[in-house]
């Protein structure tokens, strides 16, 4: 038995009234920390990298997170009582709850329309047809992709309209007839609890009709699984979380039903040398000595190739120096990022004679006024010891 999943906000460690900022926050902590590239072979790290994304996807949604809110879990369990297609759910009754409540809401408020179309997909349709379900594909890109876009070609192993009966799930020269079962109503009423509802018709589906003869390439279904390739556009300025849409790209509907959508959900891969936080770059980066003592110009490389930067006299590691207008341009509208670059000092190895001599020479000249950080840490040290002569006596 499979292990129930866990409350969406316990996941992300987030109040259940966290802002959409507060949620985006935490779940890029937990993708950084569980992402696979940093935990390879990994089991456990994947799955909460799995957990943290699906549970990111819905509470970023702010449908997704009021259905979420109100119905919990249950929301987006397949027979969970939120289905359709008039199965087991709703306390095992055989109850299509979406045409109960199609049912309440025309009483009520005189509308026929679902509440759940526009989210859960799979309406049914005139003649039988049923839209298809919407995909998720978790698709890995590098850096460089995330930052300035670009194509991919993706390949799924789909449904899709049969090429024999043109998705209409009968033999070509072949028509339809009356449901016995239902005559043709495609509901019969049943006395509940609730009062009186409706229930699909299992041998129809609810179109009130069968298929006389089924084709024999897609057996009555209307659509044959088989490899689609997808061009995929993924636009500049893209991170790890970031859902693409591609509508109609979805499982292929049943008897000539609309297809459903397709999410691409990103992943991108860490980069060696460059990290990002927003539209800011950060990059860590080695500083000679001399230029960081007596200060000057280096070349450091940014996204958009090699800059100058200039570096003040009496630079320490540690240092960040701003390069503005250096990181991702005006993305969302946005001003354009910048590039922080954190310095490194790098003290000159395999000196000759006359280097060693010269560095020789130089510490000689120096005074403790030359080395403020070397001389704060004495004084600290002293105090240490001063406090622990009080402690022992």
């Amino acid at each position: 038995m499979a292990s129930a999943k866990r409350d969406f906000y316990e996941v992300l460690s987030v109040a259940r009234t966290a802002t959409a900022d507060d949620i985006k926050k935490a779940y890029r902590k937990l993708a950084l920390q569980f992402h696979p590239d940093r935990n390879p072979g990994n089991i456990q790290a994947e799955e909460q990298f799995k957990e943290a994304t699906e549970a990111y996807e819905v509470l970023s949604d702010t449908e997704k997170r009021q259905l979420f809110d109100q119905y919990g879990m249950a929301a987006f369990t397949p027979g969970g009582g939120m289905g359709r297609g008039g199965g087991a759910g709703f306390g095992g009754m055989g109850i299509d709850l979406e045409e109960a409540l199609r049912t309440f809401m025309g009483t009520v408020g005189g509308g026929g329309g679902s509440i759940f179309d526009n989210f859960f997909g799979g309406a049914q349709e005139e003649g039988g047809a049923a839209r298809g379900t919407d995909l998720r594909f978790d698709l890995e890109i590098e850096f460089e992709e995330a930052v300035f876009g670009s194509q991919r070609e993706i390949e799924l192993n789909i449904h899709d309209q049969c090429g024999t009966c043109k998705g209409t799930g009968a033999e070509p020269g072949s028509g339809s007839e009356k449901c016995r079962r239902c005559a043709g109503r495609g509901f019969s009423a049943i006395n509940t609890i609730l009062g009186q509802m409706r229930q699909t018709c299992p041998a129809c589906g609810g179109a009130g009709e069968v298929i006389a003869k089924p084709c024999r390439a897609c057996r009555g279904e209307g659509r044959v699984r088989g490899r689609r390739k997808i061009q995929l556009n993924i636009p500049a300025g893209v991170e790890t979380g970031s859902r693409l849409r591609l509508a109609g790209q979805g499982e292929g509907g049943l008897r000539g039903g609309p297809n459903g959508d397709l999410f691409t959900v990103l992943h991108v891969k860490p980069h060696a040398l460059f990290q990002r936080r927003d539209e800011d770059i950060l990059i860590e980066w080695p500083v000679p000595l001399h230029v960081a003592a007596l200060g000057g110009e280096i070349e450091v490389p940014t996204i958009h190739g090699w800059r100058t930067l200039k570096v003040p006299a009496g630079t320490v590691s540690g240092t960040v120096i701003r390069m503005r207008n250096e990181g991702l341009n005006g993305i969302r509208g946005l001003h354009d990022g910048d590039q922080h670059v954190r310095v490194t000092i790098e003290v000159p190895v395999k000196l000759d004679g006359k280097q060693r001599d010269l560095l020789r020479d130089f510490g000689a000249l120096c005074v403790e006024g030359n080395h403020p950080l070397l001389r704060q840490q004495r004084e600290r040290f002293a105090e240490f010891l001063e406090h622990k002569k009080a402690v022992k006596k």
